[in-house]
């Protein structure tokens, strides 16, 4: 027996064909997931249309370059102007604030809590300088530590 030709078996495989060209057409741009909840994942395209410009500090004007006849001859020692020794560099204010609360921190700490820890007093624990706690612990030799290598690497 030859098998029966229909047209129902002829059409299904062109039916599947075109409808999997419609769907391929449409692409993910087209689909838009709106509310709360594809907010909060992350999944909405609330998010991704607000352009917000980074917050950065304000710079240091730009300064003009001095006039050619101003510079020194080739091989002939610059002059530092009294200008330059003037200046206040917040860097170098910093590391200078930073050794003076270290070597208050170190003061304080050798005055109210050493001293207070020979005498068997519980509460020297609870002394705090200017750097915090003057009490040993885990983290404070650990911040030392990292510390130490940060100026080894500097020099």
């Amino acid at each position: 027996m030859s098998p029966k030709f229909s047209p129902a078996s002829s059409v299904l495989p062109l039916l599947a064909t075109g409808l999997t060209l419609l769907v391929a057409g449409c692409g993910t741009d087209d689909i838009q997931f709106n509310g709360g909840i594809f907010d909060a994942v992350g999944l909405s395209d609330a998010g991704k249309t607000k352009t917000t410009q980074p917050k950065l500090a304000e710079r240091a004007p730009l300064v003009v370059p001095p006039t050619l006849d101003r510079l020194p001859t080739p091989g002939e020692a610059p002059v530092a102007p009294a200008q330059i020794a003037d200046i206040n560099d917040p860097d170098v204010a910093k590391a200078k604030s930073r050794s003076e609360l270290e070597a208050q921190q170190e003061e304080y700490c050798r005055k109210n809590f050493d001293d207070a820890r020979a005498r068997g007093d519980d509460s020297a624990y609870s002394v705090e300088g200017p750097l915090g706690p003057c009490r040993p612990s885990v983290l404070t030799a650990i911040k030392k530590w990292n510390n130490s290598g940060d100026d080894a690497d500097a020099q």
